[in-house]
C-alpha cells in the first residue's frame, strides 16, 4: 500500500477515520489527543486545526458510522426501508460498542446536532410514506428510533458481556434455569423457557420493529398496511 500523503493524513476524515479506530479498541477511555497523535503520528498542532476538543471529536466519530449504517441500498415499501434502516443501525451499534452511549449523549444534550436530524429524517420520511395522520409522525418516528437504540444498544451490552463466553451455551444454561422456576410464581418465565434457546438476536430485533409499525398503520389505511 503507498504512504498516505501529508494532506491526507492531517485530513479531517482521516483524524476522524483514526479516532473510531481507537473508540472500537479501547472506548472512550482510549481516545485521547496523545493517542491520537500516535496513530497519526503526527503533531497535536495539526488535529487541533482541524476538531476543537474531544467533545467534538466524538461528535464527528459519531456522524461518521450513523452515516455510513444509514447509507445503506433501500428499496422496496416504506416498511421495508424501514427495516433495513433499523437493521443497519443495529449492527453499527453491535460493532461500535462505544456508539450506543454517544447516541443517548446526542439525543439528550445536543438533538440540533447532525446526528440526531440524520436519524431522524431518514426513518422519518418513511413513517410519512406509510399513510399515517401527519399529527402522528413526531411521536411515531420518536417510537421507532427509541426502541431501535435501546434494544441495539442492549443487544451490544450482552454482547461484550458474553465476549468470552460461548452464546449457545449460556442461552442454555438460562433456558433451563428458567425451566427450573416454581410454576405458580413464574409461569409465563417457564413457558418462554424454551424459546431462549435458539433465538436469534437481528429476527428478534425485526420483530419489535415490525410490532411498533403495525400499531403505527393500525389506522392507516391500505398505504399503511403492514407486511403479512
Amino acid at each position: 500500500m503507498a504512504p498516505r500523503t501529508r494532506a491526507e493524513a492531517l485530513s479531517r476524515e482521516r483524524i476522524v477515520e483514526a479516532a473510531v479506530e481507537l473508540l472500537d479498541a479501547d472506548g472512550e477511555s482510549g481516545l485521547t489527543f496523545r493517542t491520537l497523535t500516535e496513530r497519526l503520528t503526527t503533531g497535536p498542532g495539526a488535529i487541533y486545526w482541524h476538531v476543537a476538543n474531544k467533545a467534538e471529536l466524538l461528535d464527528a466519530a459519531t456522524d461518521s458510522v450513523v452515516s455510513n449504517a444509514l447509507a445503506v441500498e433501500t428499496t422496496g415499501s416504506p416498511q421495508d426501508e424501514i427495516r433495513t434502516l433499523a437493521l443497519g443501525l443495529f449492527d453499527a451499534i453491535a460493532r461500535h460498542p462505544w456508539l450506543s452511549p454517544q447516541l443517548a449523549v446526542q439525543l439528550s444534550r445536543s438533538p440540533w446536532g447532525s446526528v440526531t436530524p440524520r436519524i431522524f429524517e431518514d426513518i422519518g420520511q418513511r413513517v410519512s410514506a406509510l399513510g399515517v395522520p401527519e399529527a402522528t409522525w413526531f411521536t411515531a418516528t420518536s417510537a421507532l428510533a427509541h426502541y431501535i437504540f435501546g434494544a441495539a444498544g442492549q443487544n451490544a451490552a450482552n454482547v461484550r458481556v458474553l465476549d468470552d463466553v460461548d452464546r449457545a451455551e449460556f442461552l442454555h444454561a438460562a433456558a433451563n434455569a428458567w425451566e427450573e422456576l416454581d410454576s405458580d410464581e413464574y409461569p409465563f418465565m417457564k413457558s418462554i423457557a424454551g424459546q431462549v434457546r435458539e433465538h436469534d438476536d437481528r429476527e428478534q430485533f425485526l420483530t419489535g420493529v415490525d410490532l411498533i409499525l403495525t400499531g403505527i398503520t393500525a389506522d392507516a389505511g391500505p398505504c399503511g398496511s403492514s407486511r403479512p
